[in-house]
């Protein structure tokens, strides 16, 4: 693997145990507010995002290189509202898009096109990870102030369980 590649699939490993760090300090919040259900989902996260980030650093070695680490920056802590919480994921979720649509210029770029097979599975994820997070998005909008609207989502969100993706 060329060395330019190995450099940005080692960032996007950081990037990815950034992502598992943020969605457990919003498993925090959640927790701090009693939205226990949220607080699971998050909780769901923080395990699809290390496995995300080891799916990664098992491919770099793999492919003979090395996964090298940075520090990880400390995430937000304090939401004004779910709504505010989930939205932030939104952004933080296209952001994590951009940065696969990034790691996938470099490869086209090296011409390695191993890596950019590889990182297509991340594409797909990444359409299914925002379309998750807008629909819970669009679901808080509608409930507005209705505390029990959010106590039935809240339920929902509860009933998700991580499930390790077959590599």
């Amino acid at each position: 693997m060329k060395k330019k590649m190995e450099k940005a699939l080692n960032k996007q490993v950081n990037a990815e145990m950034y992502s598992s760090y943020l969605y457990l300090s919003m498993e925090s919040y959640f927790q701090s507010i009693s939205l226990t259900g949220c607080a699971k989902w998050m909780r769901s996260q923080v395990q699809e995002e290390m496995f995300h980030g080891m799916k990664i650093y098992d491919y770099v070695h793999e492919r003979g290189g090395r996964a090298e680490f940075e520090a990880i920056a400390k995430p937000q802590t304090q939401w004004d509202s779910p709504l505010d919480a989930f939205e932030h994921i939104l952004a933080h979720e296209e952001g994590v898009t951009e940065l696969i649509n990034n790691l996938i210029d470099v490869a086209l770029d090296v011409r390695d096109h191993a890596t950019k097979a590889f990182l297509d599975w991340f594409i797909t994820e990444q359409v299914e990870e925002e379309a998750t997070v807008g629909g819970i998005v669009d679901r808080l909008r509608l409930i507005g102030d209705d505390s029990s609207g959010l106590f039935m989502l809240d339920s929902e969100l509860s009933k998700r369980v991580f499930t390790m993706p077959v590599k």
